[in-house]
């Protein structure tokens, strides 16, 4: 069955499945970091916050991004390097259920403009992600400095997250994904530049 990854990720109809695990350890880091908001108050809140839990889950809010925004497959692994650099960088904004879906929006959108020739436009993706144009003019602005404008990603770093990934898949579903991360990064059709060192980049965003 290991040609079932990449007959999932082809299909126009639904989510490729290193997506639909990638939006499960986001869930995962979400709740965690929620549960720790009651404990610690050191949390400072950003544009990425909203006042209530949006209803719609990640898994679903990733679903429309990727139905809708039509980017390349391995510009949702980019977005995932994005957010745990993001997250290194801003520590005093770890990922949670008030900010993930903007966070989530936020980084497609520079992943891809960084990696796609062909791209959606910041109106567009306000519409897929159900807000403003002028806020999403805003929250790519707040994420580009709070990345450090650090947008590129070596194949070291891209075969590390996909790695990780990869694993989480084996986890829950180890009958039915033989790929390398190697195949796997191939698959998701990697076009990465090559002249920044990550080494210091391979801290995944799980708890």
């Amino acid at each position: 069955m290991a040609d079932q990854l990449e007959a999932t990720t082809t299909s126009p109809e639904s989510m490729p499945r290193m997506i639909a695990f990638m939006s499960s350890v986001l869930e995962r880091v979400s709740k965690s970091n929620d549960l720790n908001r009651r404990f610690h108050r050191t949390q400072k809140l950003s544009v990425f916050h909203s006042l209530t839990t949006p209803t719609i889950s990640i898994h679903s809010y990733l679903q429309r991004i990727f139905n809708y925004a039509d980017c390349s497959p391995s510009c949702f692994i980019v977005a995932y390097v994005y957010l745990d650099r993001f997250t290194q960088m801003q520590p005093l904004l770890p990922i949670d259920s008030f900010n993930v879906h903007r966070l989530l929006i936020t980084s497609v959108l520079v992943s891809a403009k960084f990696m796609d020739d062909i791209y959606y436009n910041n109106a567009f993706y306000a519409r897929v992600g159900g807000i403003s144009t002028q806020e999403m003019n805003l929250l790519e602005v707040d994420f580009l400095f709070g990345l450090g404008f650090q947008m590129n990603v070596t194949p070291a770093t891209y075969y590390t997250y996909c790695s990780y990934l990869q694993r989480e898949m084996l986890l829950q579903s180890p009958l039915q994904f033989a790929d390398s991360p190697v195949d796997l990064a191939r698959r998701l059709k990697l076009h990465c530049s090559f002249d920044e060192d990550e080494s210091t980049h391979q801290k995944q965003l799980a708890v």
